[in-house]
């Protein structure tokens, strides 16, 4: 798994059109080709245009090698919604699972954010070597996430210049469902097997949505198990089965 690997701007229009030649049963190779041809448009390079096409194919094909059962949820649940915000959580949940970097800033963004201040690109720059080391392609790797949040709209313009906050209401997803998919994302990303449900629903990186399911909402996900520990903690794990398909 590369340290960065999110190298790219990546476009809204561009996460839509990889999700949905993988709904349609496409071949690997076609969707490449298709992707190819739409990154193309905005990007002139061979060598920027195959990172950003690499991205693509790794958020929305690749990732259905390494995490079955959650993938297979998020084509289900991109062919029932048509929403923004639900697609751009499919899309933020599976970036979340396929780049450690990018849920390691969205932490940063989060917890930046949820003591009352704004975000820039030079958060991300002075805070993520600590977390990852001193790495040469960490500068321009901030600088493509403060934008692709941004043009996901899940960052918006704050009252300073190239200062960045959550939008204000947080999108709302259309479904417990959805929500459930969103926290077996977030979940299975993060490095605990298992999490109070109060911590989970409260994990920094999911700063872009405004989550309102309870544990009990969360007892009827079929892709987490829910248990009581001794100490009242309601404790989420992932399904045995979709751990067994991870």
């Amino acid at each position: 798994m590369p340290l960065i690997g999110f190298c790219r701007n990546i476009y809204f229009d561009w996460l839509e059109e990889t999700a949905s030649l993988v709904c349609l049963g496409e071949e690997a190779g076609a969707i490449r080709a298709r992707v190819d041809g739409r990154v193309a448009e905005q990007i002139a390079s061979d060598v920027n245009r195959r990172q950003a096409v690499d991205i693509l194919v790794n958020v929305w094909v690749k990732s259905a090698e390494v995490y079955p059962a959650l993938h297979a949820a998020a084509r289900r649940l991109f062919q029932a919604t048509t929403g923004h915000d639900d697609h751009a959580a499919l899309h933020y949940g599976l970036t979340l699972l396929t780049y450690p970097f990018f849920r390691q800033a969205a932490q940063v963004i989060g917890q930046t954010l949820r003591f009352g201040g704004a975000v820039r690109t030079s958060t991300l720059q002075e805070k993520m070597p600590a977390v990852l080391g001193d790495l040469g392609a960490l500068q321009a790797a901030c600088r493509r996430m403060t934008f692709s949040l941004r043009n996901w709209g899940l960052l918006v313009d704050g009252r300073q210049r190239y200062a960045y906050v959550a939008r204000e209401p947080r999108p709302r997803l259309s479904s417990l469902e959805m929500e459930c998919w969103l926290l077996a994302a977030a979940l299975r990303a993060h490095p605990a097997d298992t999490l109070p449900f109060e911590d989970l629903v409260r994990l920094p990186e999911l700063f872009p949505f405004e989550l309102t399911l309870s544990a009990r909402d969360a007892r009827h996900c079929a892709l987490l198990e829910v248990q009581r520990s001794g100490g009242g903690w309601d404790m989420v794990a992932l399904a045995v089965a979709m751990i067994g398909s991870s």
